[in-house]
């Protein structure tokens, strides 16, 4: 999902039905909880092997966590190198909240 098209909320809810992706979520929330990094987690994401490490899975498991998140449109990646960071994306979450409330 760019940014500019409305969330899919079967997309959105069926990534967040995972606890796990879920608790990624609310983390990602606070990317300077997670370890320093090269270039800092506020400004690029956290790096893969963070999450990964802090969801206790394989680097496969956290690879398809976080694509599943991004394909659903509630994170953005940036590539630094051979490294992927995450970010929350604000702007499709804050477009999720007024979707949700105007179908219910």
């Amino acid at each position: 999902m760019s940014e500019t098209q409305e969330p899919d909320l079967v997309a959105v809810f069926k990534a967040l039905g995972h606890p796990t992706r879920l608790a990624i979520m609310g983390w990602l929330k606070e990317p300077e909880s997670f370890p320093p990094q090269d270039v800092p987690a506020t400004e690029v994401g956290v790096c893969l092997k963070h999450i990964q490490a802090r969801a206790e899975v394989s680097q496969s498991t956290a690879s398809q966590f976080m694509a599943t998140l991004q394909r659903a449109g509630l994170v953005t990646c940036t590539r630094i190198g051979q490294w992927s960071h995450y970010s929350r994306n604000e702007k499709a979450i804050e477009a999720l909240g007024t979707k949700v409330s105007l179908s219910v």
